[in-house]
C-alpha cells in the first residue's frame, strides 16, 4: 500500500465512524419519534421503515453503474448531501407526507453510501490489507452506532419535539462533516474497464449474473442477512419478549452484548480468520449461529428460571456478534475479489441490493413468527443457519485459491521466488 493510499484509507475510516455516529443518534428512536412524538400513529411509523427499504431497492441498481462510470467519491458525496437533507427534513416534518418524503431521501442516501464506501476501501487497499481494512470499517461502524445511540438516549425527551429535531440535526451535521473530510481525498486512479456498458446498465448486470460464484455468494448473502440481521430488531426481539419474558432493559443489554463482542473480538479473530479459507469461515459462522438459535430456544422454550432465560437470550446476541466479527473481514473482500477489474462498484452495489432485500423480507417473515409461533420460529432459523454452512461449502468449490484463501496463494508465490502482488480477480 502506498503512502497516498494509506492517507486516503485513514480518511475513509474516519468517515465511516462519523456516518455511523450520526446514524446512532436517530436509528433507535425513529419509530417513537414518528408514532408518538409527532403523533402520526403506528401505521405511519411502519410506512417510514418500509420507505427506507423501498428507497434503497430503487436506487441501488443504478448506484453501481454510477460508481463505475463516475468513481465512488462523487457518488458518495451526492449520497451524503441527499441523506443530510433527508435527516434535517425528517426532524422538521410535521405531517405524514413530509415525513415519508424525508425518509425516502434519507433512505436513498444511506443505501448508496454503503457500496460507495466499500468501493473506496477496495480502491485504497491491496489483497494483503483488504481484510483488515473491512474489519476496521465494521469495528468503527459498530462503535459509532453504539456511542451515538448512547449519547442520543441522554439527549432525547419524548415530551419535547425539539429534542428529536436536535438529534436529526446532529445526524445531518455528521453527514456534511463527512463531505468535508472526504472532499480532499485523492483516490487512486481506477483502471478503465474494457467493454464496460456505456448506454445502459444491462451489460454490467448481465456480466455479473454470468459469474456463477458471485450469484452463489449473493444467494448466501441473502440467507446470512435474512437469518441474522433481519431478525435482530423484529422477530428475535419479539420472541424474547413474548416467549422468554425478556424485559425491555434486558433486550437493551442483549443488543449491547452484541456490540461489545464485535468491538472486543473483531481484531482478536482477524489474524485467525484471514489465514483460513473464506468459505470455511462462513460455514463456521453458520454453525455458531445455529448454536445461537439453539440457545435462544432454551431461553424461550426451556423450563429454567427467568434469570437463566435472560442470560441465555443475552448469550444469543453475543454469539451472533462473534459470527459478525468473523464475517466482516471475509465477505466484503470476497465480493471485491470476485469483481473483474474496475467493476467493484457494480458488485458492491449488487451485494448491497441483496442485503436490503433480505432486511426487508426478514422482519416481515420473522416478526409475526417470533411473536406467536415460538418453536417453529426457532427451528426455522436454526435450519437457515445450517443452510449457511452448506451454501458456503458449495461456494468454496467455485472459488479459485486466490479468492478463497488469498494468504496461502501469496505465500506460495513468495516461496517460488516471485513477488507477492495483488491477484487480478477473474470471472468464476
Amino acid at each position: 500500500m502506498t503512502r497516498a493510499m494509506g492517507a486516503a484509507m485513514r480518511r475513509i475510516h474516519v468517515g465511516n465512524a462519523l456516518s455511523a455516529f450520526g446514524l446512532g443518534f436517530t436509528v433507535p428512536y425513529l419509530y417513537v419519534y414518528v408514532a408518538q412524538v409527532r403523533g402520526l400513529g403506528a401505521m405511519t411509523a411502519g410506512l417510514v421503515l418500509a420507505v427506507f427499504a423501498v428507497a434503497a431497492l430503487i436506487v441501488l441498481p443504478f448506484a453501481g453503474r454510477a460508481i463505475v462510470r463516475r468513481g465512488p467519491l462523487p457518488v458518495l458525496i451526492a449520497a451524503l448531501v441527499t441523506a443530510a437533507l433527508g435527516a434535517l427534513s425528517l426532524g422538521l416534518a410535521g405531517n405524514a407526507t413530509a415525513v415519508l418524503a424525508a425518509a425516502g431521501a434519507l433512505g436513498a442516501g444511506q443505501a448508496v453510501m454503503q457500496p460507495a464506501l466499500a468501493t473506496m476501501i477496495v480502491d485504497c487497499s491491496t489483497a494483503e490489507t483488504r481484510s483488515r481494512a473491512f474489519a476496521t470499517q465494521f469495528f468503527l461502524q459498530n462503535l459509532g452506532l453504539g456511542v451515538g445511540g448512547l449519547i442520543g438516549g441522554h439527549l432525547v425527551d419524548t415530551t419535547r419535539v425539539s429534542s428529536f429535531t436536535l438529534l436529526f440535526a446532529i445526524e445531518a451535521a455528521m453527514f456534511l462533516l463527512l463531505v468535508v473530510v472526504l472532499a480532499g481525498v485523492r483516490m487512486p486512479r481506477s483502471p478503465r474497464v474494457e467493454g464496460a456498458p456505456q448506454g445502459s446498465a444491462k451489460g454490467g448486470w448481465k456480466q455479473l449474473l454470468g459469474n456463477r460464484a458471485m450469484v452463489q455468494l449473493s444467494v448466501l448473502g441473502f440467507v446470512l442477512f435474512f437469518a441474522c440481521y433481519g431478525q435482530f430488531e423484529s422477530g428475535l426481539s419479539a420472541y424474547g419478549v413474548e416467549a422468554a419474558g425478556i424485559s425491555t432493559s434486558a433486550l437493551g443489554t442483549a443488543l449491547a452484548a452484541n456490540t461489545a463482542v464485535i468491538v472486543f473480538a473483531q481484531f482478536a479473530v482477524l489474524r485467525f480468520v484471514e489465514r483460513q479459507k473464506r468459505s470455511r469461515v462462513i460455514a463456521a459462522v453458520g454453525l455458531i449461529w445455529a448454536l445461537a438459535w439453539a440457545v435462544a430456544g432454551y431461553a424461550g422454550l426451556g423450563n429454567g428460571s427467568q434469570e437463566m432465560a435472560t442470560a441465555a437470550f443475552v448469550s444469543t446476541y453475543a454469539l451472533f456478534g462473534l459470527g459478525e466479527a468473523m464475517l466482516s473481514p471475509t465477505v466484503a473482500p470476497l465480493v471485491a475479489d470476485l469483481a473483474p477489474t474496475g467493476l467493484a462498484g457494480q458488485y458492491n452495489s449488487a451485494f448491497a441490493l441483496v442485503k436490503q432485500l433480505a432486511l426487508a423480507v426478514g422482519p416481515a417473515v420473522g416478526g409475526p413468527m417470533g411473536a406467536s409461533l415460538h418453536a417453529p420460529y426457532v427451528v426455522t432459523f436454526l435450519l437457515f443457519s445450517l443452510g449457511i454452512s452448506v451454501l458456503a461449502l458449495r461456494l468454496g468449490r467455485q472459488l479459485t485459491l486466490e479468492q478463497d484463501q488469498p494468504w496461502v496463494a501469496r505465500k506460495r508465490v513468495v516461496a517460488r521466488g516471485g513477488a507477492a502482488v495483488e491477484p487480478v480477480a477473474v470471472e468464476a
